[in-house]
């Protein structure tokens, strides 16, 4: 989790939204990745989609079923639907997302078998959220 919070300080570094990803294989980071939809115009470009698709790239497949996915803000309905479609076993992620995060729209985009680890570096994750926005407000 720490590798996804030093991708969401680059992403707060260059105007986006401090989210940070980090994709885990077999004990190895293959994908990091951090928003980047201000810098791409691409509402889609969110850190789990671009951690996503570069661990597939990486893999030569689509599935990450050997995979782990740490993300410092819980995904997305979106981000959540692309997990489940890429059969990511296992979800990691630091502060909760009560106004746009899956659980609340989608509980169910997950794959069936996904476990979610929630609260992992909490304080840290929603500290860097909330200093971002302050600043920019």
């Amino acid at each position: 989790m720490r590798r996804a919070l030093d991708e969401a300080q680059s992403a707060a570094r260059e105007g986006e939204i401090p989210v940070g990803a980090v994709v885990v294989c077999r004990d190895r980071i293959i994908a990091r990745a951090h928003n980047l939809t201000e810098t791409l115009h691409d509402v889609t470009a969110h850190a789990e989609m671009q951690a996503i698709t570069a661990a597939a790239n990486l893999l030569g497949g689509k599935y990450l079923t050997e995979c782990t996915l740490y993300v410092t803000l819980e995904p997305c309905t979106m981000c959540a639907g692309a997990i489940g479609w890429a059969q990511i076993p296992r979800l990691v992620f630091g502060a909760s997302d009560e106004k746009r995060g899956y659980r609340l729209f989608a509980p169910q985009a997950l794959h069936p078998k996904a476990t979610v680890t929630t609260g992992i570096l909490e304080d840290d994750c929603r500290q860097l959220m909330k200093d971002f926005f302050k600043n920019r407000r």
